[in-house]
């Protein structure tokens, strides 16, 4: 019996390329390339790419089923939620969705929450067993990116358009309580207190490079923090300044929160107990003769389970940088495919 934690297009198309089945006791980076037609899967023993899962295109969110046989992927492209057997990367099933999807989350008895990323915005819900639509909570905004809180009673929703914070209660399937905040929301990460609890939500906000603390029993922002101005000279394209800081993650010890920053081309390392800053880790750069320095183009991050390594999609330079935590040194820079972004890792016992 298998069991995971997760630390963050057409049938007749599917199929694997170099696959290597995870064995007990492994773990799997999963990469969607939001410009490409696959999802890479990397090994985080060797840092190589271990298996390529072909033919969905233009895929957004990822996750997993509880017991890691099934690889969740919300497809864009097709406004469904495409479902892979693990192992085999076989397309299982495309469950129509709502409309549009942005990004996934999955509770602990199975069932997937799927963002709805067009107006009027809803939280679309699937059953794991029939794979199938049952509900559709209304939100009154389109959804971006959703979380479910560590204890598994909340999923956290979040909407640039409307730029509200929104919690839905996992059990009753209902909005309990909503935060507006003045702009745009794009990718969180939760820290929780030592009994599993929801402590805060830590926010990345549109056209703002740092992140915002939103107390979760206080329901009120408590600190907005905004990253040094390394003046790295990076090309930023009028498309960037819209989500300068796109990539948040808790480590798994639950004392540091590690934050992107596409203008300085670099992740910095904040202390949770007092969010002073620790240190910094450059990233790529893409130096072509005649043309601006590029950079990364950093977005999402994800852990191993153990906290050794934070990856981070480079979607600017089709890789992916593995960083060692403890020494705050990058440790491989992996090639992928097209416009990587969101990323997500699988553990198996």
């Amino acid at each position: 019996m298998t069991a995971i934690r997760t630390i963050l297009k057409y049938s007749w198309l599917v199929l694997v390329v170099a696959a290597i089945p995870a064995s007990a006791g492994t773990s799997r980076i999963y990469i969607t390339n939001s410009a490409g037609d696959a999802i890479n899967v990397i090994d985080p023993e060797t840092n190589t790419v271990v298996q390529n899962i072909k033919g969905i295109e233009a895929a957004h969110g990822i996750n997993f089923s509880p017991d890691g046989t099934r690889v969740y992927v919300s497809n864009e492209a097709d406004s469904t939620l495409d479902v892979f057997d693990q192992k085999a990367g076989t397309l299982i099933k495309k469950v129509p969705l709502s409309n549009h999807p942005n990004n996934i989350t999955v509770a602990k008895d199975g069932r997937i929450f799927v963002g709805i990323a067009r107006d009027p915005g809803a939280l679309d819900i699937i059953d794991p067993k029939s794979l199938t639509l049952t509900k559709t909570i209304p939100m009154r905004g389109r959804l971006h990116n959703i979380y479910m809180t560590p204890d598994e009673k909340y999923v956290i929703c979040g909407s640039v358009q409307k730029k509200f914070v929104s919690v839905v209660d996992a059990k009753t399937e209902t909005i309990v309580w909503d935060y507006q905040f003045d702009l745009g929301v794009r990718p969180m990460t939760i820290e929780a207190n030592p009994d599993g609890s929801t402590k805060r939500i830590f926010v990345q906000l549109a056209a703002f490079d740092g992140f915002a603390a939103l107390d979760f029993a206080k329901r009120e922002e408590t600190a907005r923090i905004k990253l040094p101005d390394l003046h790295t000279g990076v090309d930023m394209d009028p498309g960037r300044l819209d989500a300068p800081s796109h990539g948040i993650g808790v480590h798994p010890d639950g004392k540091t929160l590690w934050v992107t920053s596409i203008p300085q081309n670099a992740v910095f390392i904040y202390s949770l107990a007092d969010l002073k800053l620790m240190g910094q880790v450059m990233l790529p750069e893409l130096k072509l003769a005649g043309k601006p320095l590029g950079g990364a183009v950093a977005n999402w991050v994800t852990f191993t389970e153990d906290g050794k390594t934070i990856y981070i999609s480079n979607s600017g330079l089709r890789s992916v940088t593995a960083i060692d935590t403890a020494s705050m040194k990058v440790k491989a820079v992996i090639p992928v495919g097209e416009v990587p972004k969101r990323i997500n890792t699988l553990v198996m016992n």
